[in-house]
């Protein structure tokens, strides 16, 4: 049976650090923005640096919100940010409220990243290993930018490095505060400046054995890996971000049994059984659209 996914204001899947729309046949919500455009939501995936501060990468978000509220003739947009993207849809969103009905943090690092904080310390500035390591990811960013089709987007390896760690987000959310909690796992306020926040995270759970088909996905293997380098939310992690550090608005809930990629369905849709990010997806867009967004 189809769903009723047409909420009133168009919505923008706002990607994170090394994001992209598609590459060739890839596509990085793989069947996110398919599946809510069959159930009736207009979908827009905004361009991105794929590496950059928070806040150049939330004005050229709000440069292309201009651009769908001209070319659809609505006067707000719903932002779903997956990762750094949740940044930069809080900063459009705090910047200029007007013209944003809501922002949604999918694993967001609301409040830092213990695995960034982890390469920040690796990385000593001004060294070699650091100009190694911002010359290669520069090149990939660059690579990226090419084969999704926008060479022109700047980017900034080690200013994305610093906007993620947990000392670049506190300073982040002194300026930009709307929607985060007030203690550390709680919720924060669902509606600032007429703007409604929501989030939902994943944590990696179990072991490998218990992945299912999951388990032959690489990806879930670099996440696992990763969580090692936690420490606060050792046990409560999707690989990159804390679950507790993800919270933001109303939190519909941080614990999914998804790692980091999951919860933009990759690879390919290898979850555990019980399941389904881009219904996930699906049933938020039918959660705005009863908010009246």
């Amino acid at each position: 049976m189809q769903r009723n996914a047409s909420t009133l204001y168009p919505i923008l899947l706002v990607h994170g650090l090394f994001g992209f729309d598609r590459i060739g046949p890839f596509e990085l919500f793989q069947d996110i923005k398919q599946a809510l455009r069959t159930d009736g939501a207009r979908v827009f995936i905004p361009h991105l640096s794929a590496t950059h501060t928070n806040e150049a990468r939330g004005e050229q978000l709000l440069a292309q919100i201009e651009r769908v509220l001209e070319g659809t003739g609505a006067e707000k947009v719903n932002l779903i940010g997956h990762s750094q993207g949740a940044l930069a849809a809080r900063y459009a969103a705090a910047i200029n409220p007007q013209v944003v009905a809501s922002v949604t943090s999918v694993s967001g690092p609301n409040h830092g990243s213990e695995l960034a904080d982890f390469l920040r310390k690796a990385l000593t500035p001004g060294r070699l290993p650091e100009r190694a390591a911002e010359a290669v990811v520069t090149l990939f960013a660059d690579f990226l930018s090419l084969l999704s089709g926008n060479p022109h987007l700047p980017q900034n390896a080690i200013a994305a490095l610093n906007a993620l760690t947990t000392e670049g987000v506190y300073a982040f959310n002194e300026k930009y505060p709307q929607g985060l909690p007030k203690t550390w796992g709680g919720k924060g306020r669902e509606l600032v400046n007429g703007v409604r926040y929501y989030s939902w995270s994943g944590t990696l759970q179990g072991t490998v054995l218990d992945e299912g088909l999951n388990a032959l996905d690489p990806l879930n293997g670099f996440s696992r890996a990763f969580s090692r380098y936690f420490t606060t939310e050792a046990d409560q992690n999707d690989g990159l971000v804390g679950r507790f550090s993800s919270h933001l608005g109303k939190v519909i809930r941080s614990d999914y049994p998804l790692d980091h990629l999951d919860s933009i369905n990759q690879t390919a849709g290898r979850v555990r059984k019980g399941i389904d990010p881009v219904d996930l997806y699906v049933q938020h867009a039918e959660r705005l659209r009863k908010a009246g967004l």
